[in-house]
């Protein structure tokens, strides 16, 4: 069973995101807040859930959350300061955006930059988790509305660009995707610094 906080008797904030080893499109993040001591059983890692029950709990998540939000980064951005600072942006913005200040944060993954509240010359105190959607209820909340608003954006634009497929790849590196790159060239939602088609190997920073 996943563990309802890391930080004993503090306002805790889970973030995570999702769409970093994408080639098109935006990285999403959210921030999630949970009351005290909230239980969840079905709450789990994101990837490890199927399309119906993670937008199942979302509203679920939505409705017992003390506050969420969710942090974008778009692809031009993520061109101009790299995935990994993108991700990490994403992150804080979701964090600005809640309706409860948190007086601290975990954080799915092992990297992160400092979070200051506004006014504040103190940064939030901050632990990075390694498969922590998986550990702590707050993260797997935040990969899961991080997730399914990502794939919302995704099918969005799969409409204005529908030969790319990605109502089902999400923008990821599938062998359709970059066939159709090849065959039709890129998009404004392509991120032009990655290996668009897959020629040389490419060491992102790390992987969804």
């Amino acid at each position: 069973m996943l563990k309802s906080h890391f930080y004993e008797g503090l306002v805790e904030a889970g973030c995570d995101e999702a769409g970093r080893g994408c080639l098109a499109g935006a990285v999403y993040a959210a921030a999630v807040i949970l009351p005290p001591d909230y239980q969840n059983p079905l709450l789990n890692d994101s990837k490890q859930l199927t399309e119906y029950r993670r937008y199942e709990l979302r509203t679920e998540i939505e409705r017992d959350a003390l506050a969420w939000a969710v942090g974008i980064v778009g692809p031009e951005e993520i061109d101009r300061i790299n995935i990994l600072n993108a991700s990490i942006l994403a992150m804080h913005r979701a964090l600005d955006q809640l309706t409860l200040r948190p007086q601290a944060v975990i954080v799915d993954g092992n990297r992160f930059k400092p979070y200051y509240l506004p006014s504040s010359p103190t940064p939030l105190p901050h632990t990075t988790i390694v498969k922590g959607d998986g550990k702590y209820l707050s993260i797997a909340a935040a990969s899961i509305l991080a997730k399914t608003y990502r794939d919302d954006y995704m099918n969005r634009l799969a409409q204005e660009y529908p030969q790319y497929d990605w109502q089902r790849n999400k923008g990821y590196p599938t062998k359709k995707h970059r066939e159709a790159i090849r065959q039709y060239g890129t998009t404004p939602y392509h991120r032009m610094s990655y290996n668009l088609l897959g020629t040389t190997e490419l060491s992102l920073d790390f992987k969804d």
